[in-house]
């Protein structure tokens, strides 16, 4: 065992109120489903937390290389999290690559827990590195604690018979039993999960479990140094009631089926397999009792215009996709449009443009959601900020879909996705039905007239062989009222703007914008869609305790945005708007209000950190 201390006697010895760890190694190491079950021992022991999986886009790099790694972040602890950290303070890296990727975000003091097992001439040549980094001093701002974890892994499954490529997949539960250790974990829990996964295998099970133990084991029993503690961060003060972990794309699923509960309706889901999308098709297949119907099309054209079928059939038709399947099915969005069906299209966007960055999150497409279809083609676009607030604004695409007759954007992003935090499950009391009603008999006297709009500027849904009700739908403009086919110049004005007036007058139905945190008015507003909520927010409370005139607004409704966020924003000095893009929001923002926002833009595939936002709150401010 080798360690390189950089000032053990100056840290404190005051238990923080969070810790921000990350684990990382090569993307077969094993590191989501450990930094998956370390979440499931936070939410276990009552912490609060926010997650950062963040995994290479290649299905399985070459072995040891700087591109295969593979890392899961992690921020808990017994106070309010809203995000998944800025800095690490403690570095797991089971190789030299995973190391040189990750050592420059960790904070200086932090500790790195290196396995010197993998340290060999190769997987330094691998990494870049000349001379091994544990050996030549260049870690000396950090608190360094190497061993064999490979070796002592190996010792830990010897009696149950693995060849060694096999045992050494039990290095990640042998880290994670360490990991327990530090942080004063439960093992039970992990224990029957081990024994649950592999059920058909008691001897990966009973090996895996060894592992784990032997991990834990060698934390109460080694002397690690002075720097390394058993650290307990007790529970969050949390409101009674039901909580369970949930990723973003679990909370879109949960609450595409709450919404078309809540609508009364059977829900078609159709799909093509996408990174970060897919997640969403895997939980709605588990949810078929609910009156789900999943549809895995052959490709992004196919999967919605199934959707738009279900749809005009008298289901909720829904579809998801990232940014490049959501090109693809930019002409059907068109169709549903013109068709003025309801549709829910979920984008979980992702670095772009073209096939771009696979696994790594980005805000690239808020163009593409509001602006991004032939003719005009106006669709209302809700975005989620969180992954718990993504099962939310799901219900609310789905009643906009419903009451409107319209393809709605519900708009995420791989880091919303794959992250994952608690989340209060809702008593299913608290949300307002928002039943369908089909027309099931003419509606002018002895005429049916399907264009014939409601006081929201709503057509009516009738169902395909409704006696007396056949009517025309297509993509070719429509007569007003009557649905006849109909190209004249006065009709298609008429329709354009029936159809704008529609998706603009949804504003009506939405709440005006709040303020998050500060007040209505001041020197600076920081304005943040989607998933900046989280950093947006704590550097706005750290600036502000610092006595800064600045707010957070954040915007859910982002097309038609709230009636009051024009005057509201007006009333400050200057609007910052950070998104993870070239400014697009910020346009939209100037475009609609006249307001002069600025843009704080980053697209390195990586989400804003607090630090960040901070600096620049300062810097508007200065």
């Amino acid at each position: 065992m080798a360690t390189q201390l950089a000032d053990p006697e100056a840290k404190s010895t005051v238990a923080p109120e969070a810790v921000v760890v990350r684990f990382a190694g090569d993307s077969g190491d094993g590191m989501q489903l450990t930094g998956g079950q370390f979440t499931l021992s936070s939410a276990l022991a009552g912490n609060d937390f926010a997650t950062f999986p963040d995994f290479p886009a290649e299905i399985r790099a070459p072995q040891g290389t700087l591109f295969g790694v593979s890392a899961f972040q992690i921020n808990f602890g017994s106070t309010s999290i809203d995000t998944a950290g800025d800095a690490p303070d403690v570095l797991v890296a089971m190789n030299p690559a995973a190391l040189k990727t990750n050592v420059g975000a960790l904070k200086p003091g932090g500790l790195i827990i290196a396995d010197t097992g993998e340290f060999t001439k190769r997987n330094l040549e691998k990494a870049k590195y000349d001379v091994s980094p544990l050996e030549d001093g260049s870690l000396a701002k950090w608190q360094v604690l190497a061993f064999d974890i490979s070796a002592l892994t190996l010792e830990s499954v010897k009696p149950f018979g693995l060849g060694n490529k096999e045992a050494l997949r039990c290095k990640n539960m042998w880290t994670l039993g360490l990991a327990l250790w530090m942080f004063d974990r439960d093992r039970a829990p992990l224990i029957d999960w081990l024994n649950a996964k592999f059920a058909k295998n008691k001897v990966l099970a009973d090996a895996n479990v060894a592992a784990l133990n032997a991990g834990h084991a060698y934390g109460e029993t080694a002397e690690l140094g002075g720097h390394v503690k058993k650290l307990h961060l007790g529970p969050v003060p949390t409101p009674a009631g039901l909580y369970r972990t949930i990723t973003g794309a679990d909370a879109v699923a949960l609450g595409l089926v709450a919404g078309a509960q809540l609508a009364h309706l059977p829900m078609f889901f159709g799909g093509y397999p996408i990174t970060p999308a897919s997640s969403i098709l895997h939980a709605l297949v588990r949810l078929k009792e609910f009156g789900v119907t999943t549809f895995q099309a052959e490709d992004e054209i196919a999967a919605i215009c199934a959707a738009i079928g279900a749809s005009y059939a008298g289901q909720l038709g829904v579809t998801s996709s990232s940014g490049p399947g959501i090109a693809l099915k930019g002409e059907a969005m068109g169709l549903a449009v013109m068709t003025e069906l309801p549709l829910v299209i979920v984008n979980s966007q992702r670095g772009g443009p073209s096939t771009g960055l696979p696994t790594k999150t980005e805000q690239s497409d808020l163009y593409q959601a509001v602006y991004g279809r032939n003719g005009d083609a106006p669709i209302p676009v809700v975005s989620a900020r969180s992954p718990s607030d993504a099962f939310e604004c799901a219900i609310e695409a789905c009643r906009i879909a419903v009451q409107y007759m319209t393809p709605v954007i519900l708009l995420t992003d791989g880091y919303i996705a794959n992250a994952a935090e608690p989340w209060q499950v809702p008593d299913p009391a608290t949300f307002k039905e928002f039943p369908v009603t089909f027309l099931a008999e003419k509606n002018a006297g002895d005429t049916l007239l399907p264009y014939k709009r409601d006081g929201k500027g709503t057509r009516p849904w009738i169902k395909p062989g409704t006696p007396g009700l056949m009517h025309r739908i297509g993509g070719i403009e429509k007569a007003v009222d009557t649905g006849h086919l109909d190209y004249s110049p006065a009709n298609h004005q008429a329709q354009t703007d029936a159809r704008k007036a529609k998706v603009d007058g949804i504003a009506q139905s939405i709440p005006d914008q709040d303020v998050c945190l500060g007040a209505p008015g001041g020197k600076l507003a920081v304005v943040g869609w989607g998933s900046t909520y989280g950093p947006i927010h704590q550097a706005v409370g750290r600036a502000r305790a610092k006595g800064m005139d600045v707010s957070h607004i954040h915007v859910r409704h982002i097309w038609p945005m709230p009636q009051n966020l024009g005057e509201l924003l007006k009333g400050y000095d200057k609007v910052l708007v950070p998104e993870m893009n070239t400014g697009q929001f910020k346009t939209v923002l100037r475009d609609q209000f006249l307001v002069d926002a600025k843009p704080l833009t980053k697209t390195s595939g990586q989400p804003f950190t607090i630090a960040e936002i901070e600096a620049a709150i300062e810097g508007a401010l200065a």
